[in-house]
């Protein structure tokens, strides 16, 4: 039987419900937050469309050089060419009892907890589908050139430098594989070790917020995002930790609009489905999505992907991805880089 308190059918508004999480999921998840994932209209509009799979063609830049102008010559013609971009459009979802939710339901506002919860959780979710995602990006051979590698665990017993480390002067390294794109980065992604040991050589600095909110971490003028599911190659003596470095709106987001379209059959809508099962006096929220989070520039192949939209384990697949773009035009880079044991060690 279910606990005393309010039921989830008795105070949620599916209509309601779908697009408050969906923005208060932005608003939670540090990646919306600092600028590397961008909701874009297009995006909107192909999510919305049939299918999983979305064709985007772009022209490329033209780079021929000008021509001196001759009254003896004609000029040379150029064209320009087509490329194709290609983004999956995701579908997820989830389901919780009331059993489960029932002692959130006796505060003051039992609605804006429940959505909370549920927005907290796709936050998380969201940000692991990124973390995947950008396994799977650095993992085909045609992101090689966006990659620094100085980390070392060769061997049982490596010797490590301040050139094996993630440092100020290495980072510059990593900022450049964008060429004259580096200074467009707004973030990076690290893994809590590598923030110990920045932490160690002085180099997050703290911005104070009001209102009593915890302070922005930063490096090198950047926005730090800290989230132990990023890679670790823990295979030798020294771990070797994947940094990831972001350009403003590295990642485009679109969410599908008829997520809100009633059910047939049922109670609520697509997005938002509430469910009674009397024999057990439960009452379920169901909550789906359908969406694409797109790293620009970076093709979806759709080359192992055994269901209607790709897992965590397909999304960090390589071949699944192929990049399109010029290499700095794509806002995305990776250092893999021991952490520095402490200050002295880092600078010897």
């Amino acid at each position: 039987m279910a606990t005393g308190g309010t039921l989830i059918a008795e105070i949620i508004v599916p209509t309601h419900f779908a697009p408050y999480v969906i923005q208060k999921t932005a608003e939670l998840s540090v990646f919306f937050r600092s600028g590397i994932v961008a909701t874009e209209s297009e995006f909107d509009e192909m999510a919305t469309m049939g299918g999983t799979v979305n064709s985007m063609p772009f022209w490329n830049d033209i780079t021929q050089a000008s021509q001196v102008l001759s009254d003896q010559t004609r000029m040379t013609v150029n064209n320009i060419a087509a490329g194709k971009d290609m983004s999956m459009t995701h579908v997820r979802g989830n389901a919780w009892s009331v059993n489960d939710l029932s002692k959130y339901l006796s505060g003051d506002d039992p609605l804006g907890s429940i959505e909370d919860l549920v927005a907290e959780y796709w936050a998380r979710d969201m940000e692991k589908m990124l973390i995947a995602s950008l396994q799977g990006i650095f993992d085909a051979t045609s992101m090689a050139a966006s990659v620094l590698t100085i980390g070392s665990n060769a061997g049982s017993t490596p010797t490590l430098t301040s050139a094996n480390y993630l440092t100020g002067q290495t980072f510059i390294d990593g900022k450049y594989l964008l060429g004259d794109n580096a200074e467009k980065l707004v973030a990076i992604a690290i893994h809590s070790q590598i923030e110990a040991s920045l932490l160690k050589l002085d180099l997050i600095d703290f911005i104070p917020q009001s209102e009593g909110k915890p302070a922005i971490k930063k490096f090198q003028g950047l926005d730090v995002i800290v989230d132990d599911h990023v890679p670790v190659d823990s295979t030798g003596t020294f771990p070797v930790y994947t940094t990831y470095l972001f350009g403003e709106g590295a990642f485009a987001m679109g969410t599908d609009s008829r997520a809100g379209d009633p059910l047939q059959g049922g109670f609520g809508t697509w997005a938002v489905e509430l469910g009674r099962d009397p024999l057990a006096g439960d009452t379920n929220l169901i909550n789906r999505k359908r969406f694409i989070l797109h790293p620009r520039g970076v093709q979806w192949t759709n080359a192992v992907c055994a269901g209607v939209s790709p897992t965590n384990t397909e999304l960090a697949n390589g071949t699944n991805w192929n990049r399109v773009y010029e290499t700095k035009n794509v806002r995305l880079a990776a250092i893999e880089a021991n952490a520095a044991p402490n200050r002295k060690a880092a600078l010897s």
